[in-house]
């Protein structure tokens, strides 16, 4: 069952389709709430940042259809909670800390000789 349905089905020049395709881009392109005038009516839609689309072109009997349909979801998506903060971990230690280790000293030992 379909909650709501449009249609409109007119004939339109080149340019006319062209700036109908137009309005619905920078509609797009802005997102959030966006309103298209068709016709003698104005439709208005919530525009997600992210859509699902298919293009489908189809000849036959001498006509090229081309239907380009865009996707989204009716309700905005649920966000994904943050993970919880992980707790601060303290440690305590019993040990003594650690020393820098001492510089080596070497001592020299000289001798004095006594001069007669």
């Amino acid at each position: 069952m379909t909650d709501l349905k449009f249609e409109q089905k007119r004939s339109l020049s080149r340019l006319e389709a062209a700036d109908q395709l137009t309005a619905l881009a920078a509609a797009l392109r802005e997102g959030g709430d966006a309103e298209l005038e068709l016709g003698s009516g104005t439709l208005s839609l919530r525009i997600p940042d992210d859509l699902r689309s298919e293009v489908e072109v189809e000849i036959d009997n001498g006509e090229i259809e081309l239907e380009i349909e865009l996707t989204w979801p009716t309700t905005p998506p649920k966000r994904k909670k943050p993970p919880p903060k992980a707790a601060a971990r303290t440690t305590t230690s019993t040990s003594k800390p650690k020393r820098k280790p001492k510089a080596k000293t070497t001592n020299t030992k000289r001798s004095a000789t006594k001069k007669p």
